[in-house]
């Protein structure tokens, strides 16, 4: 077998690779401290003087307030990122990300403001959500259009990557600010992990000046050829945007309810902060491992095999998954969390960038497929731990989130088992909106 060497175009792949996962764990990073100090104490420093049940509704109410903004995001920064490229989009997402967190890290409470502190809470949080609802395109679009026919699945996954990185770097930073006295986190701890946001800020701003703009793009450009209404493109032809949002329903509620909703109702269940934050930190752990050989699985057997495997893991061991965290054993909580979301979650999210990004073209691609994952985390991520907080508080079970999980996976089998295998097809710059559909593929 001759050996290909290795030229400029290579090394800028695996640049917009780093970019893509530096920023992307940048503004995951960001993200779910939020959800993570939400789940612990913004119910007693924002919204005091409810009960435990209706203040952390609340709280997760602010975390959901997010991902409503998320659409939006998508939408806005699809528009000009087919209009007028990725990767300016992408410096300005991390820009607002970063300047959003930095905010919270320094909000007064209500303690101080009264009702202005959950006021101007919600207001960043809105910021953030749009912020981080154009950045997961621009990032994973780069990855994909850079690596043209080279193994899409897996050059897209170091993008997918970001949200494990993430996870991993912010509960690792609440779980050493979380060995602080109550006192003294309640005080300023809390802070800490939102403030450093401008440092990680700072690196991937760094790594995202040095690469270039996508090569289909620019042909795009090239030929004066961009979509004037990207959005009105892609939906004038709805079938991609729905089936691709019905795919990413069970990977962020699975994300959602098992990294977000489950440290609140643990520790409120008898399990200590650092016990809870260390199995959400080895289920990001096994993740890394997970994610990127669920993707590269994707590029030898197809994107949909992969992503319904992982919804029918998700589906069949939701139960189980809710039986060990009631177990009350730390262990089996630890063993909880790596089941379900470094796994079943990650077998289902390793492919998901890369199938997205397949379903469009060029021309409508950063729209397309930004609005499909975005509204699959409003659908499935933001409003999960609200429902599922709910649902505890209605029933005094986990069964019925358990249930709410399972359910989510349907949704994501069915809706793969309608989309054409994207796997061996050609990324195009064709002036049709519709998703390309690889030779010999069924509708």
């Amino acid at each position: 077998m001759r050996s290909r060497r290795r030229g400029p175009k290579d090394a800028q792949l695996r640049r917009v690779a780093l970019s893509g996962l530096l920023g992307t764990a940048v503004e995951f990073y960001d993200f779910l401290v939020y959800g993570t100090v939400a789940a612990l104490v913004f119910d007693d420093l924002f919204f005091p003087g409810a009960d435990p049940a209706t203040g952390t509704i609340a709280a997760f109410g602010t975390f959901a307030a997010g991902y409503l903004a998320r659409p939006l995001g998508g939408v806005v920064f699809g528009h000009f990122g087919d209009r007028l490229g990725r990767k300016s989009m992408m410096l300005t997402t991390m820009g607002l990300m970063g300047t959003g967190s930095f905010l919270i890290g320094l909000l007064p409470t209500y303690a101080t403001i009264g009702v202005w502190a959950p006021v101007l809470l919600v207001l960043l949080r809105v910021v953030q959500g749009v912020a981080i609802g154009g950045e997961w395109g621009g990032a994973t679009l780069m990855a994909a259009e850079h690596a043209g026919e080279r193994p899409r699945g897996r050059w897209t996954s170091f993008t997918q990557l970001g949200a494990p990185v993430g996870t991993l770097v912010s509960t690792a930073v609440v779980t050493a600010v979380g060995a602080l006295p109550d006192d003294r986190f309640l005080a300023w701890g809390w802070r800490v992990p939102f403030l450093l946001s401008l440092a990680l800020f700072a690196v991937g701003l760094y790594v995202r000046l040095t690469v270039t703009e996508s090569p289909l793009f620019s042909a795009v450009q090239k030929r004066r050829d961009a979509s004037r209404l990207p959005l009105l493109d892609v939906l004038r032809r709805p079938r991609a945007l729905l089936l691709g949002t019905g795919a990413g329903i069970a990977p962020f509620a699975a994300q959602s309810i098992l990294a977000t909703f489950l440290i609140s109702y643990a520790v409120g269940h008898g399990y200590t902060r650092p016990q809870v934050l260390l199995g959400v930190t080895l289920a990001s752990a096994t993740a890394l491992v997970v994610l990127p050989c669920s993707a590269v699985l994707s590029d030898r057997f197809g994107r949909r095999p992969v992503v319904a495997a992982g919804a029918v893991l998700s589906a069949v061991t939701a139960f189980p998954v809710f039986a060990l965290v009631d177990s009350g054993s730390p262990g089996l909580l630890i063993l909880a969390c790596v089941i379900g979301h470094g796994i079943a979650q990650s077998t289902m999210y390793g492919p998901l960038g890369a199938l997205l990004t397949e379903m469009f073209d060029t021309r409508v691609r950063y729209t397309g497929a930004s609005l499909g994952y975005q509204a699959a985390t409003l659908l499935g991520g933001g409003l999960s731990p609200l429902i599922a907080g709910g649902l505890v508080h209605a029933y005094d079970s986990t069964v019925p989130v358990a249930l709410l999980l399972t359910l989510a996976a349907a949704v994501t089998a069915l809706s793969v088992w309608r989309i054409a295998e994207t796997s061996r097809g050609r990324l195009t710059d064709a002036s049709s909106p519709a998703p390309h559909t690889p030779e010999g593929a069924t509708q």
